[in-house]
């Protein structure tokens, strides 16, 4: 049904939200029998890229442009010897050049962004399940938002990809103004996102691109837990 020009979706200077009403699919080089949903990309002012891969069944695509990291939303994947059901993930180093297939229809989350040097050497591969990843509090003695990281706490990676859930009415307890960039995937319900002076009511399915500096604050409603995947770069000083 047409809305007459109606999205909640909005593009500005520091950051972005894309409402699935305004996805526009289309295969990237390698893919087959599949489909991306290009979230971010530098194109629009962002460091990494980020994309939902949409695979019928015998679909497949390739990895291997930049460091990758890959999280199941829907359906089984195959990379490898490795078969990643929801909620599985996958690190993998740059130049890891590898073709992820799915027997039946699936949806992979796939974050990329060129690996940044240190002191330190690449780390290898690491497949992991979320369901086995202790969580933590946000905050100490408050229990109402859990954080699930993803990535190891180790200066060889140079960005962290963490789940947090709130649970309905929890919120960030402050507005945070930081130097790392985020994408962020609303897995679960939903809630009200303010980023810069907008704000905007956000839900299950939307993505979020938010830039060094933007002001952002989110709080949860509704009647269920509100759950998104996120992403920022870590570990490395300002200067290049």
């Amino acid at each position: 049904m047409q809305h007459l020009g109606h999205t909640r979706s909005s593009y500005q200077r520091d950051h972005l939200l894309h409402t699935p009403d305004t996805f526009v699919r289309a295969p990237l080089p390698g893919m087959l029998n599949a489909t991306a949903i290009v979230h971010a990309a530098p194109a629009m002012g962002a460091r990494f890229t980020q994309y939902t891969v949409e695979l019928d069944g015998g679909g497949s695509f390739e990895i291997g442009r930049a460091q990758c990291f890959l999280y199941v939303l829907d359906g089984v994947v195959e990379l490898g010897d490795h078969k990643l059901s929801p909620g599985q993930y996958a690190w993998l180093p740059p130049d890891y050049c590898a073709r992820i297939q799915a027997e039946a229809p699936s949806r992979v989350a796939v974050i990329e962004k060129a690996y940044t040097p240190g002191n330190v050497p690449v780390p290898a591969a690491i497949f992991g399940d979320e369901s086995s990843v202790p969580p933590k509090p946000l905050s100490a003695g408050d229990d109402t938002i859990d954080v699930r990281n993803l990535l190891p706490d180790d200066f060889r990676f140079d960005c962290a990809v963490n789940t947090m859930t709130y649970l309905p009415g929890a919120a960030l307890p402050m507005v945070e103004i930081h130097i790392m960039e985020h994408g962020l995937l609303m897995l679960e319900g939903g809630g009200i996102y303010r980023l810069g002076d907008h704000w905007y009511p956000t839900q299950a399915g939307d993505f979020i691109w938010m830039a060094s500096y933007c002001p952002q604050w989110f709080g949860a409603l509704g009647k269920v837990p509100a759950k998104y995947l996120i992403y920022k770069d870590w570990n490395r000083h300002p200067l290049p």
